[in-house]
């Protein structure tokens, strides 16, 4: 066989395995979740970063197929600023002080998609050392006092929203482990706030003692832990689960991170699974 047979054949061998792959490939995509409101989680963090934001960037992506929504992942904070006007959520990932990370851009970025009919969905340290950026913490309604140990706590569903789908179908009141966070005060009869479900401080120790020696305070009977805030032209959810992927990878936390993007995105809520 002549040198120029054997680079003919390796050509054709070339196209052929190009060939192979590029079905492939169209098989996937022909099973990929419906591109319906794509999802951007942003997980760039300003000061402290929890150990599992990356892990828990790549259990929403894999959220993908149960959600019907394409979920992507960054830590650019310039994507704000070039691709956020195509999704439809924002999903923040543990972003502790967003205002050591992004400037005045960023954030009129940020503000002016939402403003558009955009939907940001909050996670637990979301909500940490964002006091400088006045529209956000307005939007948020709290910001971060201290917190307790992973533990698990008594959780009370608003009877007002007994009926959403982050929440529903799991009774009025249930037990559930995660990291308890203490806000600053209660977004409780905040104009546009809605609350979804409160932790009950007598059902476990809500400040842990790093800091108790720092003057560290529980909220007392009203402690929210998930809400809604519909303003401004677009759509807010914040939960305190998130530190880790244990508060999350539960059939309560499966469906209530789902459910709230859902929310956020406006779309529909998924049809209830047969037991």
């Amino acid at each position: 066989m002549t040198v120029q047979t054997k680079f003919s054949a390796l050509l054709l061998f070339l196209a052929l395995a190009n060939s192979l792959v590029s079905q492939d490939t169209k098989k996937e995509f022909d099973r990929s979740p419906q591109n319906i409101g794509s999802v951007l989680v942003f997980s760039g963090t300003g000061w402290y970063r929890h150990p599992e934001v990356a892990a828990i960037s790549g259990w929403l992506a894999r959220r993908s197929p149960e959600l019907q929504m394409q979920v992507d992942v960054s830590e650019n904070p310039n994507d704000l600023l070039t691709i956020l006007p195509k999704y439809k959520v924002l999903v923040l990932n543990n972003n502790t002080e967003l205002t050591a990370i992004l400037d005045v851009r960023h954030q009129a970025a940020v503000r002016d998609w939402y403003r558009k009919g955009g939907g940001i969905v909050a996670l637990h340290a979301a909500l940490v050392r964002q006091t400088e950026w006045k529209w956000f913490n307005n939007l948020a309604g709290c910001d971060f006092d201290s917190d307790s140990e992973y533990l698990e706590a008594r959780i009370v569903v608003d009877p007002k929203a007994k009926d959403h789908p982050a929440v529903r179908g799991h009774g009025m009141s249930f037990q559930y482990k995660a990291d308890w966070t203490n806000h600053d005060r209660t977004v409780t009869g905040l104009k546009g706030f809605q609350v979804l479900l409160r932790v009950d401080e007598s059902s476990y120790d809500p400040v842990r003692d790093l800091f108790k020696t720092r003057g560290g305070k529980a909220m007392g009977k009203d402690h929210p832990v998930a809400w809604l805030h519909t303003n401004d032209g677009g759509r807010f959810f914040y939960t305190e689960l998130g530190h880790d992927v244990r508060s999350l990878e539960t059939p309560f936390g499966r469906q209530h991170i789902t459910e709230g993007i859902r929310w956020a995105a406006g779309l529909k809520p998924l049809p209830k699974k047969k037991k």
